[in-house]
């Protein structure tokens, strides 16, 4: 499992999560299958873990366990699972939304510009919307708004007539012909820093990342039971505000809704004020843990 994903923050999201052996959890992102197993160690026979992840990869991660259901699709469905499966609620659940370490290092899987190679970025490789596909037909003003909001691209709009620019001559198709074409606008001194903004706009949009994540989070309050734990591991301001307001009012934009006492309606309250960070030793030993953030929310009695 260390070699497909090292789970981040993992005893902190056990501690967090795991209040009854007997109860069932949802790994929400199954992964390497590290906090799966992490859950399924602390609970006892009549314990049982739902995990679920899009990537058909992640399947062969699964450990012989009984009491393991490995779900193949999207967390954004996790209510209508629940509902299938006859379970009425769960005791808890975890989400850890970075992109694993298994979908960076395969070159194949076009995740990354450390390689150059085919422009996918798909998390399911069974979707038919690609990051080649987005790159050459998207039209630029659309391309302009997914660099701004989902990478946060401090020259959207350049970068997207960059683009425009290069497909007008020939299709970009690998990762090494995109970053060729963003050319103009990399400072050697940081050309990481501004490709990385645009390779996370492009998957999450591939992805649809951040509306799954608002679905899930929709769905999750619905099928914890009262008392019960969400734990979620952010990897980026957008993801962790959603989160966050989410927490907080119940919704994504972080809109409070009161009722006659002045109370926020919201089916959440956090369970911890501040987000926990991983130890230096954690970050030492997986740089990929640096931007981590666990958030952890309790299901209302009332909700």
């Amino acid at each position: 499992m260390s070699l497909y994903h090292t789970p981040v923050l993992l005893q902190e999201s056990l501690d967090a999560l795991v209040t009854n052996p007997s109860g069932t959890y949802i790994d929400a992102t199954f992964g390497g299958g590290g906090h799966t197993a992490g859950i399924l160690s602390r609970l006892n026979k009549s314990g049982r873990v739902i995990a679920f992840d899009r990537d058909i990869d992640a399947l062969g991660n699964r450990p012989e366990d009984d009491r393991l259901t490995l779900v193949h699709n999207n967390f954004r469905f996790i209510e209508n699972y629940v509902r299938h499966l006859g379970l009425p609620r769960v005791d808890g659940i975890l989400a850890d939304l970075g992109v694993s370490s298994h979908q960076f290092d395969t070159a194949g899987r076009g995740f990354s510009f450390r390689f150059d190679a085919p422009l996918d970025m798909r998390m399911n490789t069974q979707g038919t919307l690609t990051a080649a596909t987005l790159v050459n037909t998207c039209p630029e003003e659309q391309l302009e708004q997914i660099l701004r909001l989902w990478g946060e691209v401090d020259n959207p709009r350049r970068a997207a007539r960059l683009i425009v620019a290069a497909r007008d001559k020939a299709p970009i198709e690998t990762t090494g012909q995109l970053e060729a074409a963003l050319t103009p606008m990399l400072p050697a001194h940081a050309a990481h820093k501004v490709l990385a903004k645009v390779f996370q706009a492009l998957r999450i949009e591939v992805n649809q990342e951040m509306r799954s994540l608002e679905k899930f989070l929709e769905g999750a309050a619905k099928v914890l039971s009262p008392g019960g734990r969400l734990a979620v591991i952010t990897y980026h301001s957008l993801e962790d505000r959603m989160v966050k307001n989410f927490i907080r009012t119940g919704n994504i934009a972080g809109e409070a809704v009161k009722d006659f006492y002045g109370n926020i309606e919201a089916p959440l309250k956090a369970a911890i004020k501040k987000p926990i960070v991983p130890a230096e030793a954690e970050i030492a030993a997986n740089t990929r843990a640096r931007s981590a953030k666990l958030r952890v929310a309790e299901k209302e009695a009332d909700a």
